[in-house]
């Protein structure tokens, strides 16, 4: 028997979970076969199984989305988190960096960069949605993706260059790409192919 869940979200996320006449909460519920009983007062959720669930991991599944959009993802992006194979991940800044608020606001400025430009190669390279909110940096997709990013922040949580995260990116972005093909093409387990030209 699948059991209740409970979680607590920041106060200021609750209208994004609920939306304009709990739209949003409904689609969750319809989503995922759940209940969600939220305390805006509290910021609490209460996650119950309905009883026509049929995916076991239902409940799971709800409190990710719903952990997701309180960590300042959109309802939409968090809706991705229902498939199988999407995941979510959230990095606590103050693991890295203890409880200082200026190297908090440093860091986190890193990781979006100038107009946002380091955050959306993230995004791009790794093929992930991301949110920088409070004291955290979330990641949705795949475990790959996700792995990839994790590494990406972490590199500059250690104080990497933004130029050497660039290039890490880059060159995990190719040899995904070489991988994805050779899958297609039947190659995962050939061995490696070499194309060479020798001057007669």
């Amino acid at each position: 028997m699948v059991s209740t869940n409970y979680l607590k979200i920041p106060q200021k996320r609750i209208g994004a979970l609920i939306g304009s006449n709990g739209e949003i909460k409904k689609k969750i519920e319809n989503l995922t076969q759940t209940v969600l009983d939220v305390d805006s007062n509290e910021g609490t959720v209460t996650i119950s199984p309905r009883e026509d669930m049929e995916d076991p991991l239902g409940v799971w599944k709800t409190n990710n989305i719903v952990k997701a959009i309180g960590r300042g993802f959109s309802p939409e992006v968090a809706f991705s988190l229902n498939e199988d194979d999407v995941y979510l991940e959230v990095i606590k800044l103050t693991s890295y960096l203890g409880k200082s608020k200026k190297a908090l606001a440093r860091y986190k400025g890193r990781i979006i960069g100038r107009d946002g430009k380091t955050r959306d190669i993230i995004i791009e390279m790794a093929e992930v949605s991301l949110a920088v909110f409070g004291k955290t940096v979330s990641i949705i997709g795949t475990i790959d993706g996700i792995l990839m990013a994790k590494e990406a922040i972490e590199m500059i949580l250690h104080g990497s260059r933004h130029k050497s995260v660039y290039s890490f990116l880059e060159h995990k972005h190719q040899d995904r790409k070489i991988k994805e093909f050779r899958n297609m093409v039947g190659l995962e387990n050939e061995e490696k192919i070499e194309f060479r030209t020798d001057n007669v």
